[in-house]
């Protein structure tokens, strides 16, 4: 009877290991070193004021863009889509995600002026899996807004 009991602790570890396997390959893949750079056009930007009016702790910014790489095409190659909560009169956080034609990034943090900005990648999906890095973006225009983004991914 004990034989039993120790024959499925040892099946029970020995599945347990067979999960874990996979698991560690997955977390070793990585964006290798690269850079991107891109520029986007915004489409819409909207406001919503939770507070008193004006801009205030609370309020959010939702900020939908093209993106566009005019060295290949000058048709748009994705878009992207950030949302940004107010702290402060100037002050925001915010998380947003990059749709491009391979997979997307993830971005998150903190920023004060939308003229300069930079922010964290965190993540992403298909060819971006699991990267790490940063995004900084140059405002180039207004009417409409355009920037440069450029990502400098690291792994």
């Amino acid at each position: 009877m004990n034989a039993r009991i120790v024959g499925a602790a040892v099946i029970g570890l020995g599945a347990g290991l067979l999960l874990a396997v996979p698991a560690a390959r997955t977390s070793a893949e990585t964006t290798g070193p690269a850079v991107i750079r891109i520029t986007n056009r915004e489409v819409s930007n909207k406001r919503v004021d939770v507070g008193t009016a004006g801009r205030g702790p609370g309020d959010m910014e939702i900020i939908r863009q093209s993106l566009f790489n005019r060295r290949l095409t000058r048709k748009s190659i994705g878009h992207a889509e950030l949302l940004c909560t107010f702290v402060d009169r100037q002050a925001r956080n915010c998380r947003g995600t990059y749709f491009l034609p391979r997979g997307r990034l993830v971005v998150a943090g903190s920023l004060r002026f939308r003229m300069f900005y930079e922010l964290a990648v965190v993540g992403g999906t298909g060819l971006y899996n699991n990267a790490r890095g940063t995004l900084t973006v140059t405002r180039t225009g207004t009417r409409p807004t355009r920037d440069i983004v450029l990502f400098r991914l690291a792994g």
